[in-house]
């Protein structure tokens, strides 16, 4: 499935609200086919774990990138404790082996830190997005069945009320 397809599904239940035909004798009220909302709410419902699972495995990539950065550390740093000690100049080669293996530790936590937050903005501003195109939906939903029972309530009010006259007659 596309990549924007919790978008599409709001987007489609947008549209059958917006083009959904007034009901009688209301300007603001429509009549919606509530199987076919109710159907567009649960597919939306059906594809947020989707997006919440891509969203883990950009964490899960960071991790694994912050992981592998720590082993090519140590194994820099071994390798050059191994070189240092075959040299003369032991401690001006060690001190140098350190000094390199900080920096590519500090340049890794660095790196780590970025991707965590990019990782981190990206995954809450996908829930928030989520979050609010759900909540609109709902109050969408929502509204329309508070509208469709008004409607339904003022219509039986209606028939009874010619019914009432009509036996009266």
């Amino acid at each position: 499935m596309a990549n924007n397809d919790v978008q599409h599904l709001i987007d489609m239940l947008f549209d059958m609200i917006d083009n959904a035909k007034n009901a009688p004798l209301s300007g603001e009220k429509c009549m919606i086919n509530r199987d076919e909302a109710l159907d567009l709410i649960d597919e939306i419902r059906a594809q947020l774990p989707v997006e919440l699972k891509r969203a883990q495995e950009l964490i899960r990539a960071k991790e694994e990138y912050v992981e592998s950065a720590k082993r090519e550390v140590e194994r820099m740093m071994q390798k050059a404790e191994l070189d240092a000690k075959s040299k003369v100049s032991e401690t001006e080669v060690l001190s140098a082996a350190r000094e390199k293996s900080h920096e590519i530790i500090k340049k890794a936590e660095d790196r780590s830190r970025e991707l965590y937050r990019v990782a981190n903005e990206y995954t809450e501003d996908a829930l928030r997005r989520t979050e609010e195109a759900i909540q609109m939906a709902l109050d969408e939903v929502k509204q329309s069945r508070a509208n469709f029972r008004a409607t339904s309530a003022e219509q039986m009010r209606k028939k009874r009320a010619e019914l009432a006259q009509t036996e009266e007659n």
